[in-house]
């Protein structure tokens, strides 16, 4: 019993499992008999429209968490999602916890060395966010500018990289929003989902995020490198979502904004871009 309890507390400790979010899709199977979808997920602290725990609704919300409902519905499998400590999400993919991972993981080929992705299903990297009525409207208008960024951030990186500008570094993202706000900066650079995020709840008024990107990434559902026909039902339901616009629909749900016509399609890119020379010249 004492082996027992220690296996049970060493397995509980993997996982930071706040709620569960079940949801049964049957496809052409009974929902009693289909074979549970077993999620992990790890939610952002700086922003919830990825995921989020909503006591009022049951379950979790976000546009992860509504991307992969719809997923399952396609595949014919109900839902169970987990919140996991982030570090754990791939440890516990690959112990067999779980089946899937959809947690704004960035496509790394180091990460591709371990587990599978799907086909990209959104574009992350860098945005620039401004005021509305600023006369900046590309990368290479940033160029002497007064940049707000998060402190030790990729942003933070970037920004330094372009010609003469004043950073600002903040502590927090939303702190650089604040600034944009007051006026202290001209830009703000954060993480795409943050900015998307800002701008889709009006957390920031009176402002509108630059349409090309400054550096390009990409999230994706993972799953085990053995698990090929899962894999090939995540890319077919991924695809029918875009074809029948409902993948635009979710999107739409959480990050309504001028960048919903900039949502990456099924196929991954020929290769990553970066405007860093752009902004150089």
């Amino acid at each position: 019993m004492k082996m027992n309890l220690k296996k049970l507390f060493a397995a509980l400790s993997i996982f930071t499992l706040t709620a569960v979010g079940f949801t049964g899709y049957g496809g052409e199977e009974d929902q009693d008999t289909a074979e549970i979808l077993k999620v992990g997920t790890a939610f952002d602290v700086e922003s919830k429209s990825f995921g989020f725990s909503d006591s009022e609704q049951g379950e979790f919300q976000g546009f992860d968490m509504d991307l992969i409902r719809a997923i399952g519905r396609e595949i014919g499998r109900p839902v169970q999602i987990s919140n996991i400590n982030f570090e754990g999400l791939i440890p516990t993919l690959r112990s067999g916890n779980i089946d899937v991972i959809i947690a704004g993981l960035t496509i790394t080929d180091e990460r591709r060395k371990l587990i599978s992705f799907s086909d990209p299903y959104y574009e992350a990297g860098l945005t620039a966010m401004v005021q509305a009525d600023s006369d900046i409207n590309t990368p290479a208008d940033l160029a002497g500018k007064r940049i707000g960024v998060k402190i030790e951030s990729t942003s933070s990186e970037f920004a330094k990289t372009i010609p003469n500008a004043e950073i600002h570094e903040y502590d927090l993202a939303n702190d650089t929003f604040t600034a944009l706000e007051n006026q202290e900066v001209d830009a703000v650079i954060n993480d795409r989902p943050l900015n998307d995020h800002a701008i889709a709840v009006n957390q920031v008024t009176n402002a509108r995020i630059l349409s090309d990107m400054l550096t390009e990434e990409y999230y994706g559902i993972a799953v085990r490198k053995d698990d090929v026909k899962l894999l090939q039902a995540i890319n077919e339901a991924l695809k029918k979502l875009h074809d029948t616009g409902e993948y635009k629909q979710i999107y739409s749900k959480w990050f309504e904004s001028e960048n919903v016509e900039k949502t990456v399609g099924n196929q991954p890119p020929s290769s990553y871009r970066s405007l860093r020379e752009e902004i150089a010249e």
